[in-house]
């Protein structure tokens, strides 16, 4: 019923930028809090920026200042702005939303199918 669909990873040496998207789509009835994690081999999944639907925004300290966070809730989408990227940033970028689907509502989590951030010269 719900699809979570990210783009936007790749390979891009230290210094350098990129932009993840997340669009949700199916049968929404609203959208809570939306965010990303990331794994890194041989790591847990971490938590790395989180907005909530008033806009309220958490970023893991060692992104504060570097990564961006923002959604359009017209688009259903989640944007991670992410600048001067780090090798330690490498690892596989997960979005994150709690969506409210169906009648009588049911809030869920849902997971997109992640993408690779490779940050290496």
């Amino acid at each position: 019923q719900v699809q979570l669909v990210e783009s936007g990873g790749g390979l891009v040496q230290p210094g350098g930028s990129l932009r993840l998207s997340c669009a949700a789509s199916g049968s929404i009835f609203s959208i809570s809090a939306m965010g990303w994690y990331r794994q890194a081999p041989g790591k847990q999944r971490e938590l790395v920026a989180l907005i909530t639907s008033g806009g309220s925004i958490t970023y893991v300290r060692s992104v504060q200042g570097r990564f961006t966070i923002s959604r359009d809730n017209a688009k259903n989408t989640v944007y991670l702005q992410m600048n001067s990227l780090k090798p330690e940033d490498t690892a596989v970028y997960y979005c994150n939303t709690q969506i409210t689907t169906g009648w009588p509502p049911v809030r869920d989590d849902y997971w997109g199918q992640g993408t690779q951030v490779t940050v290496s010269s």
